[in-house]
């Protein structure tokens, strides 16, 4: 009498095996940049504090403030978080960089935000522009935009406008 045996091939196992690391591996760069987006907006959230305080200065002056001390913020390099080295503010605009514990793709990149402002009339608020985002039209941005994160690992609103 003969045995029958059921289960697997070899050869069906290994294209099993194949598939799942096809998936992984495609799976991978998307859950990559969630992670390093993740962390960008930790940055964010911390100039939040910096932006109020440029927004202060110039209410009151009329002038944004050229460096940190202006803004009556702490150093640059005192001012971090989990993946943020550093918040710099220069000739008002914010100036975020990122190490610390962060993605090793994001870790020494930096992400700017400006302010922008209808000329002559300090009494409109300021509004932000981030990264690679185009300035609201009858409005000036202020300060030097030194962005370096890729498009894909910037937030959608610090994007640049897409070409039509």
């Amino acid at each position: 009498m003969r045995k029958h045996h059921r289960g697997f091939t070899l050869i069906e196992l290994m294209i099993v095996i194949a598939i799942l690391g096809i998936g992984a591996g495609l799976a991978m760069p998307s859950y990559q940049d969630r992670v390093i987006r993740a962390q960008v907006a930790e940055g964010l959230a911390l100039a939040d504090m910096a932006k109020q305080a440029i927004a202060a200065e110039y209410a009151r002056s009329g002038k944004l403030p050229a460096d940190n001390a202006a803004a009556g913020l702490p150093p640059a390099d005192r001012i971090v978080g989990n993946y943020v080295s550093s918040l710099a503010v220069e000739g008002g605009a914010v100036q975020i960089s990122f190490g610390q514990l962060s993605n090793r793709n994001l870790a020494g990149k930096m992400l700017s935000l400006r302010p922008a402002m209808v000329p002559a009339y300090k009494q409109v608020p300021i509004a932000w522009v981030c990264g690679q985002a185009s300035v609201p039209p009858k409005m000036s941005a202020e300060g030097r935009n030194r962005t370096t994160l890729p498009g894909p690992h910037l937030p959608v609103e610090c994007r640049g406008a897409p070409v039509t």
